[in-house]
């Protein structure tokens, strides 16, 4: 049987060292046991230590709710064998509530950088077995340590959110641990990726960083996200409302617009941040990755002559268009349970990573109201910020009229997506499938907002309104409305109009959109466009 080490240095030692009895021989090719290994076990304890988290009884409670461990997520989102670990050994330094008895190595959170595809990104991983996740000032320069290097080096963050709030035996020192986040979220914004996942409890001040970071997704039935607690509300209110009905994954996906998607589990939403990152370069100062495909340039899509009704009524799936166009059928869509009325979402074309934006005829006609507005000019800003081009679907009536959304603040809403579209240097691809109407057409990256190259179909209509309400409203004494109906259609509810003026480039075949828009790409691959030099815009917030 071998001998443990201390056993071995003790034999060695013999009588000399204080030990009686014979003099041992030391085996051959045994090393001494010496200080500098003793340093390692203590070092490797301490990282046992840490690796427990909170514990193994609370892993188990962790498990036994459908969710990982801090360190568990990590593994799953990064390439194998890529994470390295920052801050490992810190420890939090409050003395008061008892605890200074009260100390887990890693402070409750993992911190460190990795590979996703083979492309660096930092990550920060709560771990809700320490402290139930709660952030305290140590917890929180953990976190500002990576974001400021993730700014250093240009390589998108990701936060694994899993926590109760602010340590409250911290006190003050808490809050200005989350400022302090805050503040870098700002700094990084529009300069690096910045990608959150709600994989447990967010609330409190815990919420303003992922709602400052580009996008938030969120786990279903473990996760939720707000200000304030239900029994807070009860208090100040009187209201009674679950966990899930004030800031769950439904609430945040079909109603706030705060979460931009929801998965099953935590493997699946990991999975997919993975997924989004395929399509995001590395920081502004790169170009989103190319991606690889077999699907050719220029292939031809018969189906598409016939993929939109004639009549403007008549609703049909815009997605079954964008899946056509783009390569093989992908698409990484952005909050699609939210304002459904326009789709947002990435996908590649020819290799080349776009951002699609899309009005939804199956849904209220693809107006454009309050959410959708918001929606869609968030989006096209982010594409902004990182260099993807932006192609532009339309088939819209106009903009929703209404009491709710004129007391709402519809023009100040849809002013941001005029704003988005009109800010935008990236390349600007736009194509009219059916009908843009009135003000709506204005803002939907027409040629006016710098479109670089703007597309009709043959049946498209460009026109202020639709036929019928610009008789009644032009003509409203006409003998005959149809005829002048049919007259004003002839003028107007067609695509040569604004072809003649220059406002539309070309009326293409619906068969040849793909090969088109590839070869634009292509063509816009080396735009240079700036905005004249000041501190910022004022976009109506």
């Amino acid at each position: 049987m071998l001998r443990g080490a201390a056993g071995l240095l003790r034999a060695a030692a013999g009588p000399a060292a204080g030990f009686s009895g014979r003099v041992v021989t030391p085996i051959a090719g045994a090393r001494r046991f010496t200080a500098t290994d003793a340093l390692e076990q203590r070092v490797e304890a301490r990282r046992e230590a840490a690796r427990a988290g909170g514990g193994a009884a609370r892993v188990e409670r962790q498990h036994a709710k459908g969710k990982l461990t801090a360190r568990e997520r990590i593994d799953v989102l990064l390439d194998p064998g890529s994470f390295r670990e920052y801050d490992m050994f810190r420890e939090h330094e409050c003395t008061k509530f008892g605890m200074d008895k009260n100390i887990i190595t890693g402070d409750g959170v993992v911190t460190g950088q990795g590979e996703i595809n083979g492309r660096t990104v930092f990550v920060f991983s709560q771990d809700f077995t320490s402290y139930g996740g709660s952030l305290g000032l140590v917890y929180a320069e953990k976190i500002c340590k990576i974001m400021d290097k993730a700014m250093l080096v240009g390589a998108p963050v990701i936060g694994l959110n899993d926590s109760g709030g602010a340590r409250i035996q911290e006190g003050v020192d808490a809050l200005a641990g989350y400022t302090e986040i805050f503040q870098r979220n700002v700094m990084a914004s529009g300069v690096i990726p910045q990608i959150s996942v709600i994989m447990g409890p967010s609330a409190g001040g815990a919420v303003y960083s992922p709602a400052l970071t580009d996008y938030t997704f969120m786990i279903k039935h473990t996760s939720y996200l707000y200000i304030t607690g239900p029994d807070v509300v009860k208090q100040v209110t009187n209201e009674e409302v679950t966990h899930a009905e004030l800031g769950g994954y439904k609430t945040h996906t079909t109603k706030s617009g705060v979460a931009h998607g929801a998965y099953d589990n935590d493997v699946e939403g990991l999975e997919k941040v993975r997924e989004l990152l395929s399509y995001l370069p590395q920081s502004n100062a790169e170009k989103p990755p190319r991606r690889h495909t077999s699907d050719p340039s220029d292939r031809s899509i018969p189906s598409l002559d016939i993929a939109v009704p004639k009549s403007a009524d008549v609703p049909y799936d815009v997605k079954s268009i964008i899946e056509k166009i783009v390569d093989e059928r992908q698409f990484f869509e952005i909050q699609e349970d939210y304002a459904k009325n326009i789709v947002c979402g990435y996908a590649s074309m020819g290799g080349r990573t776009v951002g699609i934006v899309a009005n939804q005829p199956k849904v209220a006609a693809g107006v454009l109201d309050i959410n959708a507005s918001v929606k869609a000019g968030r989006f096209v800003r982010t594409c902004d910020s990182y260099n993807i081009p932006v192609i532009t679907l339309v088939d819209v009536p106009g903009f929703q009229p209404g009491t709710s959304q004129e007391y709402g603040g519809i023009i100040r809403h849809g002013a941001k997506l005029l704003y988005a579209f009109a800010e935008a240097t990236v390349p600007k691809i736009t194509v009219t499938l059916r009908k843009s109407y009135g003000g709506a057409y204005c803002v939907m990256s027409s040629k006016h907002l710098r479109g670089d190259t703007n597309y009709a179909w043959p049946n498209a209509e460009i026109a202020v309104m639709g036929a019928k309400g610009a008789v009644a409203i032009v003509n409203r004494d006409a003998e005959d409305p149809a005829k002048a109906e049919e007259e004003y259609a002839e003028a107007f509810s067609n695509p040569f109009s604004a072809a003649r003026k220059g406002y539309i480039d070309d009326i293409i075949n619906p068969r040849d959109t793909r090969t088109r828009i590839i070869e634009d790409l292509a063509m816009l691959e080396g735009k240079k466009l700036s905005n004249p030099t000041k501190k910022h815009g004022n976009i109506p917030l």
